[in-house]
């Protein structure tokens, strides 16, 4: 039997597609299991037991082509596709995309959600998956296991890296003088900048964590001009001095780095969900997005505890903190399209000072 999953979407979004690929690979121990992801999210699946081959589809080169050559493209990603002749596709988003990929593949099994708006496409799944409702996004993804009567033997979501990853972010701990459980790992900046928090708190939480409670901070982001002027940003503000590993690991590394850290700090971003799936406990902090959706998930549990819009949430280890208002969660990117999230912006720092505590604790 081959089996096809599609992801389409960002990196914490393919990341929690683990526990659907470890459960498929219990009920169907000698299949063909293989993925297809967007470029760059690849990394969250790169070394799992349960996965054969993965299929990346590089959509910003594609994007940025000339229309004939882009149709080119297309074509090419959905014949390889079809040349596999796949049993089964799983499209686990909505999207015309992964619809019309599952019909050209002409497996015979197709599960997915069906489109709303597409005539043409809206008989392509063999099985359709039920709205998300308040539901968590892990718990989501295992709704074709649950079309197809198979039982859920996990939830737990795992990310692997090299021996190589790891003796490299040692030697940078080494050269900072500190060990495994010795650092808090905090991750203020996402790419989406409506989700960071305002930089005199990211600020204040540095030197709280540094000179307070004597903990070493460690920060990290990606290698985007964006985050690390917004990295140089908070660290102007402060008033002691972070370890700054920004820009100098790749996801791996950061994955490695994580779960050496007694922990960690953020926001809801891809790392965020790294850290969970470390079993590191996390303090996040949510404003247009809903915890119900995204909250990080705790390996130990079987039903997510994010059952409010907002407020001070806890699930297993994790805390996610946000504004218990109204607006909250929007699902904007930003007040009145500002790209800046007023509710990220009045956190209150005594807050976050006891629940960094209480995690510590």
């Amino acid at each position: 039997m081959k089996i096809l999953v599609m992801k389409f979407r960002n990196i914490g979004d393919v990341l929690l597609t683990a526990p659907l690929f470890a459960n498929l690979r219990h009920h169907y121990p000698d299949a063909q299991i293989d993925a297809a992801v967007n470029a760059g999210t690849e990394t969250m699946l790169t070394g799992n037991p349960a996965i054969d081959r993965i299929h990346v589809y590089d959509r910003e080169y594609i994007r940025r082509l000339p229309l004939p050559k882009r149709a080119v493209e297309e074509w090419r990603f959905a014949h390889t596709l079809r040349m596999e002749k796949y049993d089964l596709v799983i499209n686990t988003t909505e999207g015309d995309r992964g619809a019309f990929l599952a019909r050209y593949s002409g497996a015979p099994l197709t599960i997915g959600h069906r489109p709303k708006k597409n005539r043409f496409l809206q008989r392509v799944f063999t099985l359709g998956l039920p709205s998300q409702g308040m539901r968590h996004t892990l718990e989501t993804n295992l709704d074709p296991l649950r079309v197809l009567g198979k039982e859920i033997v996990t939830k737990q979501v795992a990310i692997h890296w090299k021996e190589s990853d790891r003796r490299n972010v040692d030697t940078l701990l080494h050269k900072h003088g500190i060990g495994s459980g010795e650092f808090i790992h905090f991750h203020p900046v996402s790419r989406w900048l409506f989700k960071c928090i305002d930089d005199q708190i990211a600020a204040d939480i540095i030197d709280y964590c540094q000179e307070a409670l004597g903990r070493p901070v460690v920060l990290t982001a990606a290698p985007v001009k964006s985050e690390l002027d917004k990295i140089a940003a908070i660290k102007r503000l402060c008033c002691s001095e972070p370890i700054d590993l920004s820009g100098r690991l790749s996801l791996k590394e950061t994955a490695a780095l994580n779960s050496l850290s007694s922990l960690f700090i953020g926001v809801d971003t891809a790392v965020m969900h790294v850290a969970a799936a470390n079993d590191i406990p996390v303090l996040a902090f949510f404003g247009p997005s809903g915890a119900f959706h995204w909250g990080p998930w705790d390996n130990t549990l079987d039903e997510s505890t994010y059952l409010r819009r907002s407020g001070i949430q806890r699930m297993g280890k994790h805390t996610v903190y946000a504004l218990d208002w109204e607006c909250v969660p929007c699902g904007q990117d930003g007040c009145e399209g500002t790209k800046i999230s007023d509710c990220l912006m009045k956190l209150s720092t005594q807050t976050i000072h006891r629940l960094i505590e209480e995690k510590l604790s």
